[in-house]
């Protein structure tokens, strides 16, 4: 059976500065990998948190059909944002539980559309700790910052 992954990264120099994202896609059965595509882009003002939220909206993007998927996140606000607080927050007019305005709302609002298509389950895992995949996102990442860390 095929398992499709998605492992995902945000990077910003400076919070808020230049900011990168990657996607590492990944067709496996079982350890061996039978397709792969990478995936990154940056922004010249950004957050972490908005590289970590377009990283996992690109991931779905990128899926040309509906798709089970296991994404793989460094990111405990985007792993907490889905699988705890989505649901209230949209519940509530996209207002927190203390009322205040979601911030990121537009791309947590991207990120809810873009996985409605899909069965998505989510996964962590501790950054920068020699996780192969995620250092790969990771490295995806800080290249799509690239082009705007000297501009």
């Amino acid at each position: 059976m095929t398992d499709l992954l998605a492992f995902t990264d945000g990077a910003c120099s400076g919070n808020p500065g230049p900011g990168g994202w990657g996607v590492l896609l990944q067709a496996r059965d079982g350890d061996a990998v039978l397709k792969e595509r990478t995936l990154s882009g940056g922004a010249a003002e950004t957050t972490n948190n908005r590289m970590e939220l377009t990283a996992a909206i690109a991931a779905r993007e990128a899926l040309e059909r509906p798709a089970s998927l296991r994404v793989v996140t460094d990111s405990v606000y985007v792993r907490d944002g889905v699988t705890k607080w989505l649901a209230g927050w949209k519940r509530n007019g996209w207002r927190t539980a203390s009322k205040k305005p979601v911030k990121n709302v537009d791309l947590w609002q991207a990120l809810d559309a873009a996985q409605a298509r899909h069965c998505v389950v989510w996964d962590w895992v501790k950054g920068h700790a020699g996780h192969p995949e995620n250092e790969r996102a990771d490295a995806l990442a800080r290249a799509g910052m690239a082009p705007f860390k000297d501009g």
